[in-house]
């Protein structure tokens, strides 16, 4: 079994199946007529009904946004600490 090649779609595609969707052709039809993976259509739906938008950051959950902030502040002061810590290492350096 080979698999399909991954595609891209717009947005302007994904906001027309939607609509297509909302006013009332059925799903199988839809994911059928345009050859989509039931998983995408159900999340361009599900994406849409949210925010309106496709983009992967107007979809994020308040929880997700603070778990990214804290992942890049967690990241900052690993480095900074690294820093101190080289530092002091240079400075407190026994000779041998």
């Amino acid at each position: 079994m080979t698999r399909r090649k991954r595609r891209t779609f717009t947005a302007k595609f994904k906001k027309h199946v939607v609509m297509l969707y909302q006013n009332g052709k059925p799903r199988q039809e839809i994911i059928k007529e345009y050859d989509l993976s039931p998983s995408a259509f159900d999340s361009w739906v599900k994406q849409f009904n949210q925010s309106g938008s496709f983009q992967a950051k107007d979809n994020r959950s308040p929880e997700e946004e603070e778990l990214i902030k804290l992942r890049k502040e967690n990241q900052q002061l690993k480095m900074e600490n690294d820093i101190c810590t080289s530092r002091y290492k240079s400075i407190y350096a026994l000779p041998c």
